[in-house]
């Protein structure tokens, strides 16, 4: 995948997407039983979709080292280390000094790396899609290295091998939103073929590079040829069904075609060692081919990776899987929340969806983040994160709280912005007590155990 978003024709406006707020996950997030249609007037129906991820090129922004400029690019606490891992599941890398100095053989290249790579699916449950890419073996025991963005807002994930078709549940190590990595465990796996790893740190522009990835969420490894023209770039990376920019830095730049669906693949270079991780391309949105791609160095993505798997979380990286706390929250970045409200009516209007014309406030529970209206009563907090959405079978629908409120603490520590609960949020994990506190719409203050369920990944 890379870390842009195409939908398929007939798609319904990606509204929800990872901003500021549900809970400890930035967009909004629950799904309904089997047959269940949303309720009339104003609530538009479910959309079904699939997303092929790509980060895309949209402006040049800024001077990187041994290149002329950087691109903006459209395009997730625990102290034990992860059970069943350790630092030595993960290969040593292998020198090429001479990477640049020899002609790429595709074939051989191709043949060597192939069968290192698995096919990615996750299911976007409470957006109604799902989401394609790549990863990367790392060990016989399935360890997986993927970007983060291919995972990203997931309630589940699956991985089918290149090779073989076989697929494997997939268990979310950690992660680190910031520089784009994920650490995935295939669940049950056993005797799988590694890629074999290179040093990113030799590698020189010119360099020959095979690319290979989910292009196009065609399946299998579809491989692009080209070279290193380019070291040490920055991107503002981004996608169109997130809206969300992320920054990532010291990224390598090649002239391979890069597709929809190639994120987290392999950039190879001429001795078939992985010395990249597929992120982005300056592709147009919805069409193939780039010009420019770039990835993350291999050397990059293996320090994060095995940060994981010792344990080591940090400001940055995440270990397991986030709790989520079952409600969504204005996508808005004021504190105020009745312009958090204007805000969140003002982006549901101009994508076509709901808003609250009769006043209805908190009344109901949502089943997915296409329900989500702009209420029209506010609880008279002065700051915090207004409840667009309480999610069905939650915690917090037992507790009481309703679209309207605004929740304004989350273990005393207080939320002054739908963007910091996600963040308090995002602390905890599935089976965690927080305390909430909140405001309702009638001026009361109140607070509540609440326990934390399995959310979407950020």
């Amino acid at each position: 995948m890379m870390r842009e978003n195409e939908s398929d024709p007939g798609d319904g406006p990606d509204v929800g997407g990872p901003a500021p707020g549900w809970g400890n996950w930035m967009p909004p997030s629950a799904y309904g039983p089997a047959g269940w249609e949303p309720a009339a007037p104003h609530q538009p129906p479910p959309r079904h979709g699939r997303r092929l991820l790509v980060y895309l090129l949209v402006a040049a922004v800024a001077a990187g080292l041994g290149a002329g400029v950087t691109f903006a690019v459209s395009r997730p606490d625990v102290s034990s280390s992860s059970a069943g891992v350790s630092s030595h599941d993960i290969p040593a890398q292998h020198e090429n000094p001479a990477a640049a100095a020899e002609g790429l053989n595709q074939a051989r290249v191709e043949k060597k790396v192939r069968p290192g790579l698995v096919d990615i699916t996750a299911t976007l449950q409470y957006s109604s899609e799902t989401a394609e890419g790549t990863g990367m073996i790392l060990s016989a025991g399935g360890l997986v290295l993927t970007n983060n963005h291919v995972i990203d807002n997931s309630t589940s994930v699956k991985a089918t091998l290149v090779g073989s078709g076989r697929t494997y549940p997939v268990k979310i190590l950690g992660y680190d939103s910031t520089q784009d990595v994920a650490l995935l465990q295939l669940e049950g796996a056993t005797d799988l073929p590694v890629v074999t790893l290179g040093n990113s740190s030799q590698i020189s522009i010119g360099t020959p590079v095979l690319a290979l990835g989910n292009a196009q969420g065609r399946g299998g490894a579809t491989p692009a040829p080209g070279i290193i023209n380019a070291l040490d770039r920055s991107i503002n990376a981004s996608d169109s069904g997130s809206g969300v920019t992320e920054y990532l830095h010291g990224m390598e730049q090649t002239s391979a075609q890069i597709q929809q669906g190639d994120s987290g693949g392999a950039l190879a270079d001429n001795a078939g060692q992985v010395i990249g991780m597929i992120t982005a391309a300056n592709s147009a949105s919805g069409q193939a081919g780039g010009t420019i791609g770039f990835a993350i160095p291999i050397n990059t993505a293996l320090s994060i990776a095995r940060q994981i798997i010792a344990g080591q979380a940090s400001s940055t990286i995440y270990l397991g899987e986030p709790g989520f706390l079952g409600v969504a929250a204005a996508t808005s970045t004021s504190a105020n929340p009745k312009k958090e409200a204007r805000d969140e009516q003002s982006v549901l209007e101009h994508s076509g969806f709901g808003t609250d014309p009769e006043g209805l406030g908190g009344s109901g529970c949502i089943q997915s983040e296409l329900q989500v209206i702009a209420p029209s009563v506010i609880a008279p907090a002065q700051s915090g994160a207004l409840i667009v959405g309480v999610f069905c079978d939650t915690a917090v629908v037992a507790a009481g709280l309703v679209s309207g409120d605004v929740i304004t603490a989350i273990n005393s520590q207080p939320v002054t912005t739908p963007a910091s609960l996600g963040a308090l949020v995002q602390q905890y994990h599935p089976g965690d007590v927080v305390s909430v506190g909140w405001t309702s719409m009638n001026g009361g203050k109140h607070t509540a155990s609440i326990t934390l369920g399995a959310g979407p990944v950020r």
